[in-house]
């Protein structure tokens, strides 16, 4: 397992764990998530990423069961915060009162580090933002309080899916310790703007989404469809589908001889300097194990890189 440097906390996994799946995807079983994450501790994974909405809690403390065996470990658990208002995305003409209130801030902390049975998490971070909120005193006076009482050791911002510019000014502050934002074969903007700015101001860059919520794993069809209330509904629509599967069967052409498809999507990021972790989500421990095993150092040719780039596909209709 190779280790990258994660801004005031140290070295972590390269790739790290998303939870979000593990909180109330169906077709999760519990049981089997925690097995998911024991095989992620001891193939050495460092970095596991979950949010209070997540199963309203249960991410957390599905986590927090893990942890509680693991004390002797150095494990870095980022989560979330919440919209107030329970919106997301984060829209501009939302007000702040409504969405990170201070004692919002707190209660939700207080809430998350029950939940993983914590004294203090590693990285809290807002789970929706607009930088219209970036100047405003009161979110700083909150965030740098949970920082001096030490219930939080890193501060950091969820970006909204597909707006990578829209947190520059808030990472000018020097309250934000790391970003996580979608990054990944088909969404590559944050290379234009976000990703120089996290190197100059030595921002943590957390990747989520590498898999494009199951496009990059080869394993979607047109057909493909999921119970009532499963989120995959509203961003696989008809349309949507038949669009991506276009993309990505002209992306397995570039695939090389060997290579699984969901390999080369995450050596892709792991191939960018910039990025400190990804988060691909996992709720097997098949999955674990495969992903886990491409934190080997290997890089991808520069050919098959350059052709890779080729397949960037620029979205604007912002989902959650």
């Amino acid at each position: 397992m190779h280790f990258r440097n994660f801004r005031a906390l140290g070295p972590v996994s390269e790739i790290g764990y998303g939870l979000w799946g593990m909180g109330g995807w169906t077709g999760s079983n519990d049981d089997e998530s925690i097995a998911a994450l024991e095989r992620a501790v001891e193939l050495g994974c460092t970095f596991f990423d979950t949010a209070l909405a997540y199963g309203q809690g249960k991410s957390e403390q599905l986590l927090g069961r893990v942890l509680a065996r693991h004390r002797d470990k150095r494990l870095v658990v980022a989560t979330k915060i919440p919209p107030g208002n329970l919106r997301w995305p984060a829209l501009p003409e939302y007000a702040l009162d409504d969405v990170f209130p201070a004692d919002h801030i707190r209660r939700s902390t207080e809430a998350s580090l029950r939940n993983l049975g914590l004294s203090a998490v590693d990285v809290q971070q807002f789970h929706v933002w607009t930088d219209a909120w970036a100047d405003d005193r009161r979110w700083q006076r909150a965030v740098a309080d949970l920082k001096r009482e030490g219930l939080i050791r890193a501060f950091g911002i969820s970006i909204n899916r597909w707006q990578p510019t829209n947190v520059i000014r808030a990472l000018r502050t020097g309250l934000v310790d790391s970003v996580q934002v979608v990054y990944n074969v088909f969404d590559q903007n944050p290379e234009d703007e976000l990703f120089p700015a996290c190197r100059e101001l030595e921002v943590s860059v957390i990747a989520r989404v590498p898999l494009d919520e199951g496009s990059l794993t080869g394993t979607l069809s047109r057909d493909s469809r999921w119970p009532d209330g499963d989120w995959r509904n509203l961003y696989f629509t008809r349309d949507a589908l038949a669009e991506t599967l276009r993309r990505v069967d002209a992306l397995k052409a570039d695939v090389p001889p060997g290579m699984a498809l969901p390999e080369l999507a995450l050596r892709f990021i792991l191939a960018n300097p910039d990025v400190t972790t990804v988060i691909p989500g996992m709720r097997r421990p098949r999955h674990v194990e495969a992903n886990l095993s491409i934190s080997d150092g290997r890089a991808l040719a520069p050919d098959v890189l350059a052709r890779i780039r080729r397949h960037r596909w620029v979205r604007t209709h912002v989902v959650v």
